[in-house]
């Protein structure tokens, strides 16, 4: 594991917050306010060099990452959506619906504070694919922070458009890129864990 970061180190050591994601390819629905972005690449490197002054969160519902897997660096599992309490069907999306969690910012502000870092420092969510971790941007950008970055191609990454992967999850993002994850979860960084 240690080499593995070492070598994310040494091969984007040049990867600074201004040279982060071309603003001018991210898709309109994974554009944010803020216009900060990363791909998952250069959110490993950021990481790599930035740990202790960011914060990196995964903000995919505890279902996702419980069957999925989680960034290893990730400081923690803050969904920006959560399934309803009683489970309802999303026609128009063939799945099931998921609603705003209400308690998105102030658990972002407890981490934060866990990390003793404010609101002033850089903040780092990935979702799935880039689309909700935009969304997650702007609402924190509406509550006053200033630095959030939205990985755009997220944990599982794209849809291939075609070829014998169409359909499939398989273009970019975290885990296609070969970036350390894990089936095994630390409690410590799950959200809303009840003893």
């Amino acid at each position: 594991m240690k080499k593995l970061f070492v070598g994310l180190f040494t091969l984007f050591s040049l990867v600074t917050v201004a040279s982060a994601a071309d603003v001018s390819t991210v898709p309109k629905v994974k554009q944010t306010k803020l216009g900060q972005y990363f791909t998952a690449q250069e959110a490993a490197a950021f990481v790599v060099q930035n740990g202790s002054k960011s914060l990196f969160l995964d903000i995919r519902t505890p279902a996702e990452v419980t069957f999925l897997g989680m960034a290893q660096p990730a400081d923690a599992n803050v969904p920006y959506m959560v399934e309803p309490p009683f489970q309802q069907w999303d026609a128009a999306k063939s799945s099931f619906k998921l609603e705003p969690n209400a308690d998105f910012i102030p658990e972002v502000r407890r981490r934060l504070s866990e990390k003793k870092l404010g609101p002033d420092d850089t903040i780092v969510l990935m979702c799935r694919s880039g689309d909700r971790s935009a969304a997650a941007s702007n609402l924190l950008a509406e509550a006053g922070f200033k630095h959030v970055y939205s990985v755009v191609d997220g944990y599982e990454g794209d849809l291939a458009g075609d070829g014998p992967k169409a359909g499939q999850r398989a273009v970019n993002g975290w885990k296609n890129a070969g970036l350390p994850w894990s089936y095994k979860l630390d409690r410590a960084k799950m959200y809303k864990i009840n003893n």
